[in-house]
């Protein structure tokens, strides 16, 4: 199986590169040698490559830039990836492309599932929703996989953020009004390379449908919640914190460009279901997570 892999410098693509390793062979591009603004250069790529599995791991993700930023977001996010739906066609690959809670505006008060109606409350989810319709429409094979609050031991997220804050802060304020499950990179590299040998395998004997998945990590808590536990997790390892107090704020209390949904919880049985995962909750992953950053 010859599989190209898009946005390897990223937190996900950095763990796909490790994971999807044994399945056949991995070309990994970065930023460098695949710049995603470039879109002649990605129809070059992929006809050349002729690739069997076509991984998407970049985009866009400066959420709040973006509502600046309109059209790098939709370059990215969108255009970009209906020229990946487009040559996969051509060449008869798979595309497996990750998505977002943020297609949906929050507003639900259970976990969203696959069918629900998307409603996007920000330039990115819109870009993110383009390009999940522009791989529908292009005939090709694919699986999108929505995820959501991603951390990994390397790279900028909200885990690193909260280490270094309560490193240097006493006090931290963490919106508390927004709900989801913080979700491993690591995890999700590890699940594609889980599910991608059945999608195969039902590939080859014709039987395979196109599809959205939600993945995630199981259970949920909200910003300050997962504040609170990167705090005391750090601590367990003896890490040096000058952090003593974290407050719940609400939404209102720390206003940013980008309206974020209140709900971003997605639920995951389709995806257990459909391919037999185990998914680990949030606070094992955050655990292992904590003991790559600090080498434990």
């Amino acid at each position: 199986m010859k599989i190209l892999l898009f946005g390897a410098n990223g937190q996900v693509g950095f763990e796909l590169a490790r994971s999807l390793l044994p399945l056949g062979e991995v070309i990994a591009l970065n930023r460098e040698n695949a710049d995603l603004t470039d879109l002649e250069k990605c129809r070059t790529t992929i006809q050349t490559i002729q690739p069997d599995v076509i991984v998407n791991a970049a985009a866009y993700t400066a959420v709040d830039k973006a509502e600046t930023e309109r059209d790098s977001a939709f370059l990215i996010n969108a255009k970009a990836v209906d020229v990946f739906a487009q040559e996969a066609k051509k060449v008869g690959a798979l595309l497996i492309h990750y998505s977002t809670d943020y297609v949906f505006d929050g507003t639900k008060d259970a976990p969203y599932l696959e069918g629900d109606l998307p409603n996007p409350l920000n330039v990115y989810g819109e870009s993110k929703l383009a390009g999940e319709q522009a791989i529908q429409a292009s005939g090709a094979d694919y699986v999108i996989l929505r995820t959501t609050w991603v951390f990994a031991a390397r790279g900028q997220n909200f885990v690193k953020s909260i280490l270094r804050l309560a490193a240097e802060r006493e006090e931290l304020g963490i919106v508390a009004d927004q709900i989801g499950a913080p979700t491993s990179a690591r995890f999700i590299a590890d699940a594609t390379a889980h599910i991608l040998p059945q999608i195969q395998q039902a590939r080859n004997v014709k039987i395979f449908k196109s599809d959205i998945f939600n993945l995630t990590n199981s259970g949920e808590t909200s910003w300050f919640g997962l504040a609170e536990k990167i705090v005391e997790l750090a601590r367990l390892q003896n890490i040096e914190l000058k952090n003593r107090l974290i407050n719940p704020i609400p939404t209102s209390a720390y206003p940013t460009p980008a309206k974020r949904p209140a709900n971003s919880r997605l639920s995951t049985a389709k995806l257990q279901q459909r391919f037999g995962l185990t998914i680990p909750t949030w606070e094992q992953s955050l655990t292992f997570c904590l003991e790559e950053i600090y080498g434990k």
